[in-house]
């Protein structure tokens, strides 16, 4: 009984401490290559005497090359068609901000009052994508008003940044999930063709990305937000277009761990140094 105690009490400081994953006893080294399996196969029927073997198939054709981009099962489904042609169709973020209001493949918009598009300057050149609106978000209709939005405002203005004059924001979701609770990958994926014609229609130059859910979804990775935080990647906007971000912590997820401020700190020194080299 008292070793059950110690392991949950050690399981609780880690989570205390922000770990969002299990990690392997050694270390796995992502720069290898690893080649793919092949797919085990029935043993070819002998030729007739004097008969020429087959020509090989490319390794395409036999299925064992995986694509570079793997799309969405959601992709096929109606909400996901309807989600990508509204998307695809809107020629302006006023336009945009219609197509979503229109769009009813997700049972978020029924329980949400509000729909929460972005604030700030679209034009700044520099925006933030969140993860989904809070209860205060989704009263006013407006990202990033609550607690939590106080903090990241006071935080961007530590680097002389505000939403007024030089940045924009947004969320992955526009609906609140109910009871605040994590976005599911499903909803995630079903309004990533929105998001991404956000960001092609707003222009950005960098963006910031806010939090695990935005990180992941964004940059199409299964890593936590530990791990990308701290460090540009390029997210891909288009087939040809890509853009640098910033992942860092969400500011919701520094007011439970206030000891995390400090690499929160070191992420807005990566993003004022990038913007002083403009």
């Amino acid at each position: 009984m008292a070793e059950a105690v110690a392991l949950l009490a050690a399981l609780r400081l880690q989570l205390d401490w922000g770990a969002d994953e299990a990690l392997a006893e050694l270390p796995l080294d992502r720069m290898v290559v690893r080649p793919l399996s092949p797919p085990l196969a029935a043993p070819a029927p002998p030729l007739p005497p004097g008969a020429e073997p087959p020509a090989e198939r490319p390794a395409a054709a036999r299925g064992l090359v995986r694509p570079a981009l793997v799309a969405s099962p959601l992709a096929a489904t109606p909400a996901g068609q309807q989600a990508a042609a509204l998307a695809a169709g809107a020629d302006s973020l006023d336009a945009l901000r219609e197509a979503m209001a229109c769009f009813d493949g997700s049972p978020l918009r029924e329980t949400a009052t509000n729909l929460v598009f972005a604030d700030g300057v679209p034009d700044s050149g520099l925006m933030l994508v969140g993860e989904a609106p809070g209860a205060d978000e989704d009263r006013l209709g407006r990202p990033f008003v609550g607690v939590s939005g106080r903090l990241l405002d006071r935080m961007l203005a530590s680097i002389r940044l505000s939403r007024e004059r030089n940045f924009y924001i947004t969320n992955i979701l526009p609906f609140r999930p109910p009871g605040n609770r994590t976005p599911t990958d499903a909803e995630i994926a079903l309004f990533l063709p929105f998001v991404l014609r956000h960001i092609a229609l707003a222009r950005p130059r960098q963006l910031v990305l806010l939090g695990g859910v935005a990180a992941k979804g964004l940059l199409r990775s299964k890593e936590g937000i530990t791990r990308l935080r701290g460090r540009w990647h390029q997210v891909t906007i288009k087939e040809d277009e890509t853009l640098p971000a910033l992942a860092t912590l969400h500011p919701a997820y520094l007011l439970r761990n206030p000891g995390a401020k400090r690499d929160a700190w070191a992420d807005l020194l990566l993003l004022r140094s990038r913007l002083a080299q403009e």
